[in-house]
């Protein structure tokens, strides 16, 4: 049916990302009328430049590890080298499987898609090349960007992860500036490629948002990759000359590489798209909401990266979720975004949900931790990883916060949101039975130490 001025809306959703389909379907699927705008390809960000195919090259760079290990497990393997074309045809076959399964989901409902740049011209109001898409109700989902530095020109051999997703090389020296989630992931994949790599973070710890035992616990482990870091060190600046680009560092140490990748996070795309002019409120780009992801302009919603908080697809998606029910009257309950889980996808994984414990120090004063270490894991020997999961409770309450790193720790992130989100007791999750062997039992073993009995771990 053909989008223009004459054709109201129940919901009309500016982006196509995460959040924006995601409200969409949901819309949809309760009956609502729904215009979904977008300029470039549905499932943004997270589907084709984000997400998926960094955890494709996660996966090749994990393979290509396996293939120089093998005989540690008897196995006798050896390695050429990384062919980068034979990685991006398998990353954009994962994508292109992805895309075409989307649009066909899109499709099989009555969604209008109107393909082009939006801008909120009107708090009802969507114009998209001319056309104006009006709904009872406008969802901003634009999405977000890779972040530069001021003064840091992104070209040639600087670069964000956008760039670095199509490289056509392995590059023998690669310096990446932030040590946050975006940049200790592709530092384990340019790692694992053959890279020598340099991580420079200017705060005290690398992926300083999480408990600072899992920092330790990363940094330990990138050591041990050979992967060098430089942390509480600030950048000043960079210079391309030939085939190199030179970092300079406060303090004034330079690093010399093949390529600057620049993760430095990401922003929110709000600049230019009418929010302010309509009345919608913008604070240093995002559109604050309220805990109903209500702005401050009646009948217009925002959700995903532009929201205040985590910049995480699965919290997009279940904001956009949540948005489409509100406007439906079905009155979901408000999304709680500490118990919303994390996952970083470097070698080795973290995954947590909840508090820190110095968090958790702040908001409850006394609390209770305890440390399963994997060397007690079966199925964690058997793959020859290291780390451990950490419980963080309020003295002689539930546990708020569950903090796990080693390899493939990221798959246990459902259980530990059920436990956070649930309020559950130590001895709540200490009576289930986990399967052995698994890694999931270091889940059950920590929550057996935390509840006064300990099994396969030192008191």
């Amino acid at each position: 049916m053909p989008a223009d001025a004459d054709t109201p809306y129940d919901v009309v959703v500016l982006g196509g990302g995460s959040g924006g389909y995601a409200c969409a379907l949901r819309a949809a699927e309760l009956g609502l009328r729904v215009a979904l705008v977008e300029k470039g390809k549905l499932g943004g960000t997270c589907l084709h430049m984000g997400c998926i195919p960094t955890k494709a090259l996660l996966h090749a760079a994990e393979v290509a590890d396996s293939a120089r290990e093998g005989s540690r497990f008897g196995v006798k393997t050896t390695f050429e080298s990384v062919d980068m074309s034979g990685v991006h045809a398998y990353k954009d076959g994962v994508v292109a499987r992805l895309y075409k399964g989307l649009q066909g989901l899109v499709g099989s409902w009555a969604i209008d898609v109107v393909e082009g740049a939006g801008r909120l011209v009107a708090p009802e109001t969507v114009e998209v090349d001319g056309r104006r898409l009006t709904g009872r109700h406008v969802v901003l989902a634009t999405g977000s960007y890779a972040r530069t530095l001021p003064g840091l020109e992104i070209g040639g051999r600087i670069m964000t992860s956008d760039q670095a997703l199509s490289l056509d090389h392995v590059p023998p020296r690669v310096v990446v500036l932030g040590g946050g989630v975006i940049g200790v992931e592709f530092a384990s994949v340019f790692r694992s490629f053959g890279s020598e790599v340099t991580i420079v973070e200017a705060l005290p710890r690398l992926v300083a948002a999480e408990d600072e035992a899992v920092s330790k616990q990363l940094e330990r482990a990138f050591r041990k990759r050979a992967i060098a870091f430089r942390t509480g060190v600030g950048f000043e600046s960079a210079a391309q000359a030939g085939d190199t680009v030179s970092v300079r560092l406060a303090g004034g140490d330079t690093l010399d590489a093949d390529l600057l990748l620049v993760a430095v996070g990401r922003g929110p795309v709000t600049a230019g798209l009418g929010f302010e002019e309509a009345g919608v409120t913008v604070e240093r780009g995002y559109v604050p909401t309220d805990e109903r992801l209500r702005t401050n302009v009646d009948g217009v919603y925002a959700v995903g990266d532009i929201v205040p908080g985590l910049q995480l697809a699965h919290r997009g998606f279940a904001q956009g979720i949540f948005a489409a029910e509100d406007i439906a009257g079905l009155a979901p309950t408000p999304i709680d975004e500490q118990g919303i889980p994390r996952v970083t996808y470097c070698d080795p994984e973290i995954a947590s949900v909840g508090l820190t414990e110095a968090q958790a120090r702040r908001r409850h004063g006394d609390v209770e931790t305890t440390e399963y270490n994997l060397g007690g894991n079966g199925k964690s020997q058997i793959l020859q990883t290291q780390g451990f999961v950490k419980l963080v409770r309020a003295k002689g309450g539930p546990v708020v916060g569950v903090h796990m790193i080693g390899a493939r720790m990221g798959e246990q992130a459902g259980e530990a949101q059920l436990i956070v989100n649930w309020d559950a007791f130590p001895g709540d999750v200490a009576s289930l039975v986990h399967a052995h062997p698994t890694q999931n039992e270091a889940l059950g073993e920590a929550h057996l130490a935390l509840a006064g009995k300990p099994l396969h771990a030192h008191s």
